[in-house]
């Protein structure tokens, strides 16, 4: 076994490190709680602490966001995660749904009942009576197409809610719905 002399260098190592080294040497134990201090330094005032933490939760508030946009699973809230979400959100966004034409057609009624002549604004609530009527059959028949789909695809999944969370994702406009539509209309879903 050979020993080198003090004082000798080894000629195998170089000076910037060895081969899948980190390439800078390791940090005193004081230089490294010091950077680690100077990282977490909590803010002076209490209005500065307030500052930071809206800012924190705005920049997570908008990650969250922009993950149900793309429809990142891992993102999801827990009522929209699962198999049969995911398939009810797919199915009710391949159709057109009459309870999506419901915001856009009470905006309409709203400044058609604003004008004088008592015949449009009689014919506006009649209107708006029709869209009620025709959102709850819509509603029933997505009700019971769904409850005889989601027991056939899916036998050992749990399917509680699922008609309902179908029904208000219906009622949304589709360019506002969160998960974003992930299937174009008129898809098989």
């Amino acid at each position: 076994m050979k020993v080198p002399a003090a004082g000798a260098v080894d000629e195998g190592a170089d000076s910037v490190g060895k081969a899948g080294g980190k390439g800078r040497p390791t940090p005193k134990r004081a230089e490294a709680e010091k950077q680690r201090r100077q990282a977490v330094r909590p803010p002076k005032d209490r209005k500065e602490a307030m500052r930071l933490q809206r800012e924190r939760a705005r920049q997570e508030r908008q990650q969250r966001v922009e993950a149900l946009r793309r429809g990142d699973e891992r993102a999801l809230p827990a009522r929209d995660r699962g198999p049969v979400r995911k398939f009810v959100r797919d199915w009710v966004d391949s159709r057109w749904n009459l309870a999506e034409l419901f915001l856009p057609m009470a905006v309409v009624v709203v400044v058609l009942s604003f004008v004088p002549v008592a015949a449009v604004q009689v014919g506006s609530i009649y209107v708006m009576f029709l869209m009620f009527v025709g959102i709850i059959i819509d509603a029933f028949i997505t009700g019971a197409r769904l409850r005889r789909i989601l027991p056939a695809r899916f036998p050992n999944e749990q399917r509680k809610g699922a008609v309902a969370y179908a029904v208000l994702r219906a009622l949304q406009l589709r360019r506002l719905r969160l998960p974003a539509p992930q299937v174009p209309r008129g898809t098989k879903v």
